[in-house]
C-alpha cells in the first residue's frame, strides 16, 4: 500500500514538473534556466530575494553620532592648525632675532651665534616632532571614531532586521541601480537617532 502511494506521489511530481516546463516554453513568467549540455540532471530553481538598501551619504550627513564625530574632527583639525601656526610664528620670530643681531653685529663671538643657531634648529625639530605626534593622535582618534560609527550602524541593522527579516540590506554604493521603493534609509536613520539620543541622555 505504501509502495503504491509513493509511486503515485512520484508520478504526480513528474507530471507537475513537466507541466511547469511546458508553461515556461509557452511564454509564461517562470524564469527559464538552460542547463549545460550533457548534464540533464540540473534543475532550474528560481527564488526571490528580499533586499533593501540604505544611502550611506544620507546616514553620514544626518546620523547624530556621525555629526558629533564630524564636529570633533573639525575641532581637532583647528587645534592642529593653531598649534602649527603658533610654532611657526615662534620659530620665525627667533629666526628674525638672529638675523637682526647679525646685521647689527650683535654677536660678540662665533660661539654665541652657533648657540642661537643650535637653538633655532632644535626649535624646528621639536616643532616637527610635536606636530607629527599631534597629527598621529588625531588620525588614530578619527580611525577609532569611524570604527565606532560603523559598528553602531551594523549593530542597529542587525537589531532592526531581527523583526523585518530581509534577506539582505545593502549600502547604495554596492549597486548601480536600485528601485527607489527598496530604500529604507529614512526608517533606519530615524531608528539610529532615536537609539543614540536615548543613550546620550
Amino acid at each position: 500500500m505504501k509502495k503504491s502511494a509513493i509511486a503515485a506521489n512520484a508520478l504526480f511530481a513528474v507530471l507537475a514538473i513537466s507541466s511547469l516546463a511546458s508553461c515556461s516554453s509557452n511564454g509564461s513568467d517562470t524564469t527559464e534556466t538552460v542547463a549545460p549540455k550533457g548534464n540533464d540532471s540540473v534543475a532550474a530553481v528560481t527564488t526571490q530575494i528580499n533586499i533593501r538598501f540604505i544611502n550611506e551619504d544620507t546616514i553620514s550627513a544626518n546620523y547624530n553620532l556621525a555629526k558629533d564625530f564630524k564636529e570633533q574632527a573639525i575641532r581637532e583639525y583647528s587645534k592642529l592648525e593653531n598649534a602649527r601656526q603658533a610654532r611657526a610664528n615662534e620659530i620665525q620670530k627667533f629666526g628674525s632675532q638672529i638675523e637682526q643681531k647679525m646685521k647689527s653685529n650683535g654677536y660678540l663671538s662665533e660661539a654665541s651665534y652657533n648657540a642661537d643657531m643650535a637653538k633655532f634648529n632644535k626649535m624646528q625639530e621639536d616643532a616637527q616632532n610635536y606636530l607629527a605626534n599631534m597629527q598621529r593622535n588625531s588620525e588614530q582618534q578619527l580611525a577609532a571614531q569611524q570604527q565606532q560609527l560603523t559598528d553602531s550602524i551594523n549593530a542597529f541593522i542587525k537589531e532592526y532586521n531581527a523583526t523585518k527579516k530581509y534577506d539582505a540590506i545593502l549600502y547604495r554604493a554596492a549597486g548601480v541601480y536600485f528601485d527607489p521603493s527598496l530604500d529604507i534609509t529614512d526608517e533606519v536613520l530615524k531608528g539610529l537617532n532615536a537609539r543614540y539620543n536615548k543613550v546620550k541622555k
